[in-house]
């Protein structure tokens, strides 16, 4: 019997328990190849469960545990933080364990622990990655649903994107981040006042002093250096295991009720994600207004009604 086989039997074996009313843990730890994952579950609603896999590579999903009410109502929603980040044990390997099909390895670690038979899956920027390599690649059974987010889908993709609004800042903004790529030093004032910059007009445009993560202040520092392995020094160039990614061919391949969202200044700029849409056949998109890349911080109620009638629309046609 192979791996995968004893997986599925796994997953079925804790249906049948979940069906017997057991309740999903608040929280816990989930051992996957590497180490082990921490997860929580915010709502407790009998609909359609809904994973969350947050962006990166290497942040966490904290900022979004006290962001999702409006969807949590109807139906748990189960954050975790991919190994190396977060609450999650620290990946001292990189090169074996930082790895895409590693992380989406995680999915079905995840769902077999918690007897995730038939979900929804939303991902986030580098999530959507993940989500979508999922889908792609491990053949999976129960998916009701996908929603990306910001996604990355294309290395070149993005980076011409940031270019592109790296346009529309100051001309000594630009100038800053141009001598940054070509040096090599990310680690100037210069370049940090540049990036504060282009961050807060396509990242997270809530002033800092507003925003708050009770989730976050606790957990332990560093990301292992995945980021900077797996990505790069910074937005605007990709020098890690990720420069020459690209899944943008194949999304026509997806069979799924699947749903895009982007802020009207998100990095993963507007324009791409409705053409990622059109490459979906009977997709929808939502653009949010005045909000950036963090869309559930900038247009948290607005953010929040897009994803749970979404999910209300697909659970309905049953």
């Amino acid at each position: 019997m192979n791996a995968r086989s004893l997986l599925l039997i796994v997953v079925a074996a804790v249906a049948v328990a979940c069906s017997k009313g057991l309740p999903l843990p608040d929280d816990g730890f989930v051992d996957v190849r590497g180490g082990r994952v921490a997860f929580r579950v915010v709502g407790r609603g009998l609909s359609t469960p809904v994973l969350w896999i947050h962006g990166g590579p290497g942040m966490s999903s904290c900022t979004f545990v006290a962001n999702l009410n409006g969807i949590a109502v109807e139906r748990p929603v189960i954050l975790y933080d991919q190994l190396g980040s977060g609450y999650s044990d620290r990946i001292e390997n990189l090169e074996q364990l930082a790895r895409l099909p590693r992380f989406v390895e995680e999915i079905d670690a995840i769902r077999a622990e918690l007897g995730l038979v038939e979900l929804h899956i939303v991902g986030h920027s580098w999530g959507a990655t993940v989500a979508l390599e999922y889908l792609l690649t491990a053949e999976p059974t129960g998916i009701k649903s996908t929603v990306f987010v910001g996604p990355l889908f294309g290395t070149e993709r993005w980076i011409a994107d940031a270019n592109e609004l790296l346009a529309e800042l100051p001309s000594e903004t630009q100038e800053a981040v141009r001598l940054a790529v070509e040096s090599g030093d990310f680690d100037s004032n210069d370049f940090e006042d540049a990036n504060d910059l282009f961050m807060g007009r396509f990242g997270i445009r809530t002033p800092r002093e507003q925003l708050y993560f009770e989730a976050c202040e606790k957990e332990p520092s560093g990301d292992s250096g995945i980021y900077r392995y797996m990505w790069g020094p910074s937005e605007f160039l990709s020098t890690g295991t990720l420069k020459d990614y690209d899944r943008i061919g194949r999304l026509p391949e997806l069979d799924l009720p699947v749903l895009f969202v982007a802020g009207q200044y998100d990095e993963a700029r507007p324009e791409t994600v409705e053409y990622y849409q059109q490459l979906v056949d009977g997709s929808k998109i939502t653009i949010l207004p005045d909000a950036g890349h963090m869309v559930h911080l900038d247009q948290t109620d607005m953010f929040n009604s897009a994803l749970a009638d979404f999910f209300e629309e697909v659970e309905s046609r049953r």
